[in-house]
């Protein structure tokens, strides 16, 4: 691979990772929803995540030349290989905090996938165009979520305004950009993350406010995940999520 191969690989290796990890997460809601409806939702959302992890992935395996599949990626690395930004790794908590999250990355996938649609690179702009549909979507569901629990009981609102204190020092990681994804943008494949965070600011300030919940902004305070530098939960999730590939090394469906 040239340089800019390299870091078109590293770039969707970093999409997918970040795909890949938050569907298992959600599918960690699979069977303990608040009620049946709101299980298979969840569910449908993790397997939303999962293949757009595989287009990232089957697209990285091409460009890496090695023959490797996208399970051979997502499978056959540790902790320290995979770099996922970390909001996406933290564990599921309660129903609110799960919500809102999924909230925050809502927001900033729409606003996102629909740049990255306009790549130059037509793979890449396909792969955006299916998913950000799947983005809008899951915005129109977790937006009544936070209304809702912000807006009903004093326990649901508590709990909306704890996740929201732990949420707030990840948002700004997913506005940093790495080296290898700020060469992309000099042949127009990736996306400036800098650009959108006004935007991201500004339409979630506007909709926590409608419910009388201040929001400071996205100011970065914790990063690392894109360099492999992870919270403790990670390791613990993959240990789970990789069992079988790892027991079973070339595992076939």
């Amino acid at each position: 691979m040239n340089q800019e191969q390299k870091n078109l690989y590293r770039f969707l290796v970093g999409l997918a990772d970040d795909s890949v990890v938050l569907s298992h997460r959600l599918s960690e809601w699979c069977s303990n929803g608040p009620y049946l409806e709101e299980d298979i939702a969840l569910s449908n959302i993790a397997l939303d995540y999962l293949g757009r992890a595989r287009m990232f992935y089957q697209y990285a395996a091409q460009i890496e030349g090695k023959d490797r599949s996208e399970d051979d990626i997502a499978y056959s690395r540790n902790e320290r290989e995979y770099t996922n930004l970390l909001i996406h790794e933290l564990p599921i908590n309660d129903f609110a905090f799960t919500m809102l999250r999924q909230f925050f990355v809502d927001v900033f996938y729409c606003q996102y996938l629909e740049q990255l649609c306009q790549s130059s690179d037509s793979t890449v702009a396909a792969i955006a165009a299916k998913s950000v549909k799947e983005s809008r979507y899951h915005l129109k569901r977790s937006e009544p979520w936070i209304r809702q629990l912000s807006e009903g009981t004093d326990e649901s609102r508590s709990r909306v305004l704890d996740a929201k204190t732990e949420l707030e020092s990840f948002v700004g990681e997913l506005f940093l950009m790495p080296e290898w994804e700020k060469s992309l943008l000099e042949s127009d494949i990736a996306v400036d993350r800098e650009l959108i965070k006004p935007d991201w600011d500004q339409y979630v300030r506007e909709f926590l406010t409608g419910s009388k919940i201040e929001f400071a902004g996205s100011e970065l305070k914790i990063s690392g995940g894109r360099n492999g530098v992870h919270t403790e939960f990670l390791g613990h999730m993959l240990s789970e999520m990789q069992f079988l590939q790892r027991a079973y090394p070339g595992l076939k469906w």
